[in-house]
Parts: structure tokens; sequence; C-alpha cells
């Protein structure tokens, strides 16, 4: 799954050509500005990258830092496909090897191999594996023993295709058909796109630039402003050094809202066995990765 087992393969067109269509409808989002558009798109943009891909994707299916009722774990999962970001199996596949391999031969998007590589490369080449369960059950075989992971990894599109009809649907029934198209281009294609590369950037700028408070064996750091972007996932060293932690921001002042989420799941008696991290000054030894 890293870079030497697919790089001859050249271009992934159909993924290249999806997500270019998604920045065309991105960038046109900008001629069709209303605060009620903005509003959708935010409160999309929370589901699908918080709660779906930091709080379900990342912290629960991927480390299993915490426990939900499996209902909890569906509706959750079907949030992290509105991201564009391909189905459960993939997902997890993909960042259990990159926690395994990280920085290393292997790494599925170390930026060792570049920073470009690390942030959109990766995506763009070799073979698209997101449907194709059975090459990866090997990395994920807790979610390939589940039916519903199992359908949601091969038709992971169907969410965010219905999401997109909604919009321009439901845009288009109260406000005409300029209502819907703009209502299409906020809440699904610019969203999606700044959801991506949101996401990327925890691949590429973790890797890159910020602090190290763990001496791993990777090249992790924690980094602020990645951090606001994605809900707290750019507080990358303290995840590599304690990757089964579902609380990221270690200090004070680590702003982490995806744990937030967890710990409001936790009140509300639909979270349980949460793993948290402790930092310890006087005893600064990484966990594991």
């Amino acid at each position: 799954m890293g870079r030497t087992a697919t790089a001859g393969e050249g271009l992934n067109w159909l993924t290249v050509a999806v997500v270019a269509f998604f920045h065309i409808g991105a960038v046109a989002a900008l001629f069709f500005f209303t605060w009620q558009r903005l509003a959708v798109m935010a409160i999309l943009y929370v589901l699908a990258i918080n709660v779906g891909i930091g709080m379900c994707y990342h912290r629960l299916l991927t480390h299993r830092g915490y426990y939900v009722p499996k209902w909890v774990e569906y509706v959750m999962t079907v949030c992290a496909t509105l991201s564009l970001e391909g189905g459960p199996i993939f997902w997890v596949s993909t960042h259990r090897v990159h926690h395994q391999l990280s920085d290393q031969e292997g790494d599925p998007h170390t930026p060792r191999e570049g920073a470009w590589w690390a942030h959109t490369g990766w995506i763009f080449f070799g073979a698209a594996l997101h449907s194709q369960t059975e090459a990866l059950a090997r990395y994920s075989p807790d979610l390939a023993r589940d039916r519903f992971h199992v359908w949601l990894s091969k038709y992971h599109w169907l969410p965010l295709t219905v999401s997109g009809l909604a919009l321009l649907g439901g845009g288009w029934y109260f406000g005409g058909w300029q209502s819907g198209v703009g209502m299409l281009c906020w809440g699904l294609f610019l969203r999606v796109t700044l959801g991506l590369h949101a996401t990327w950037l925890v691949n590429s700028a973790t890797h890159l630039w910020g602090s190290r408070r763990f001496e791993t064996r990777d090249d992790s750091r924690n980094n602020w402003w990645v951090a606001l972007l994605t809900g707290g996932e750019g507080w990358h060293n303290n995840h590599h050094a304690h990757p089964v932690s579902a609380r990221h921001g270690l200090k004070w002042y680590e702003i982490d809202p995806n744990f937030w989420g967890i710990w409001l799941l936790a009140r509300l008696g639909l979270a349980r066995r949460i793993q948290v991290a402790k930092y310890d000054p006087a005893n600064p030894k990484p966990a594991g990765m």
C-alpha cells in the first residue's frame, strides 16, 4: 500500500477527475454566497470531518480509543463517507499501515517521498482500493467481519450522492434553480474540498512542521493550526506517542474538539471504555506507535 507498490501504475484518472470536479465546484461556490449556505456547509463539515473522520474513522474504528453502541458506530460511519475519503475499510486499513510503517518504506503517505506526495500525490497514483475489501481485510479484520462496514466500503459514494441530491432539490424547491445550485456548491463541493485538504494536511504538514514533545520513531509533530482545521487531529506527535488515546490534546491549551465530542457521547451514556493518555513531564516516554 506504500508508494513503492503503486507509483509505477500511473495516474488514477477517475480519482483525479473527481477531485478536480469538486475543486471546480468549490470555486463556483464563491459566486453563490449566502449566510444560510455557509451555515449548511459548516454543519455538514462538522458531521463529516469532526464526527465522521476524527471521532469515527480515526479514534473509534482505527484505534478503538473508545466504544459506542453499534447503531451509533454505523451512524458516525455514514457521516464519515460524506467526506469523499472512501469507505471505512479503505480508510482504516490505510491509517493502520501508516502507523505500522510511519515514515518508513511502505508508509502510504510519508513526506519523505515529498510534501506533495504526502498531501495529494499518494491518492492520485496507483490502483484504487476503495472497494477492494478483500485486499484490505488483512489490515482491518475487525471491520471485514462486519457486514455493514463491508457493504458501506463498497458503496461509500452513496450517502454523499444522496446528500448532494438533497441539497440541490431542497434549495431548488425553496428558492429556485439558482438556490439549488448554490446550496449544492456550498454544502457539497466547497465543503468536501476544504475537508479533503484539512485531512491531507495531517498526512503532510504534521510530519513536516511543528513541535515534538515525544521522541517517536517517525517524524510526527504537533501543529496547532492543523489542529484548528481538523478538530484536534493536528496534535499528531501526541497521537503517535499514544495512538490508542481518544484524547490527542494532552495540555490544557491543546484544543481538541473531537475529544469534546467523545466526552459528550459519554455524558449521554453512548461512549464507554474511553482511553485517555496523561502527559507526565517527569516521564515523557511514548506509549508506543
